[in-house]
């Protein structure tokens, strides 16, 4: 099997290979423009084949491609992705503004079975397990705790702008607003935002924030984005008549979901659909953009 990587532009793709290298007959091809990065990766991955541009990854017949470039080149390189008719998995977010979104789901709409943009914490098996009836809930809290200081050392400008990667209300809060729509579904509106610099000085965007959203049913919803941490956790809080229940992810990638996505990708390359609807994903990306337009 052969999986090629269009793009080394976060962290992500980097744990994504560790992962698909735990087969040895899984074959890496690997395009990325940044030199560093290249040679990160090169020191990693040392079989990895290396190839000078999209167009070159392509033509080496990949059985499925995992995308992670910044966030405003996704809806073109994926659109040369579906082309070819091949599964993508887009490493998070796949859209930041709303002119992003518009032309994103303008290519998705091509192939939805052939997309899966996602949280990695939709598939941790802890959160997969985390169930409370519908009929119960009476509001939900995400609290996405992960520390941003990096960013204002200038390390990887592009996530830290809010017309480009979005800043910290998109990049971190993703998770939290990814997590609400697995549980509860798409039916959901963004009913406000608010976001500020409370530590870390220097940043395009924020390092603190809050969204607040509302099911087309009633139940109310909170995503705490707290970008000044000491450690990195997810939480989801579930409020009912009986008490709170309450799921947190830490730990590994195994433990926050990332062997666990790529295993789903790998299914899709073996023929299955997204194992996460459009729908689901727009839901997402829409409160995310709006939130960033507000904020």
């Amino acid at each position: 099997m052969r999986i090629a990587l269009a793009g080394l532009a976060t962290s992500h793709p980097y744990t994504d290979a560790r992962t698909l290298r735990a087969d040895p007959a899984t074959e890496l091809v690997v395009w990325e423009p940044d030199p560093e990065r290249l040679d990160r990766f090169r020191a990693e991955q040392p079989d990895a084949v290396v190839v000078p541009d999209l167009g070159a990854l392509l033509a080496t017949a990949p059985d499925g491609v995992v995308l992670t470039v910044p966030t405003s080149g996704v809806p073109e390189a994926l659109a040369r992705i579906l082309d070819r008719k091949l599964p993508c998995f887009v490493n998070k977010p796949a859209a930041a503004t709303g002119d992003q979104l518009g032309r994103l789901e303008s290519v998705v709409t091509r192939a939805p079975e052939l997309v899966l943009t996602s949280s990695v914490l939709r598939f941790a098996p802890a959160f997969a397990a985390f169930e409370v009836p519908r009929e119960e809930v009476l509001a939900v809290r995400a609290t996405v705790r992960h520390d941003v200081g990096l960013w204002a050392t200038g390390y990887n400008p592009w996530q830290d702008e809010p017309t480009v990667g979005g800043g910290t209300l998109v990049m971190m809060g993703l998770h939290g607003v990814e997590l609400l729509v697995a549980l509860l579904g798409p039916a959901v509106r963004l009913v406000g935002a608010a976001a500020t610099v409370r530590r870390h000085r220097g940043l395009r965007s924020e390092d603190t924030g809050l969204l607040a959203v509302q099911w087309d049913d009633g139940v109310p919803g909170t995503v705490e984005v707290l970008g000044v941490s000491q450690g990195e956790a997810y939480e989801v809080t579930v409020h009912t008549a009986a008490g709170e229940r309450r799921v947190v992810l830490r730990g590994g990638a195994d433990e926050l979901g990332y062997r666990a996505t790529v295993d789903a990708f790998l299914d899709m390359v073996r023929g299955a659909p997204s194992p996460v609807s459009w729908a689901q994903t727009r839901a997402v990306l829409e409160i995310l953009t709006s939130a960033r337009a507000l904020a």
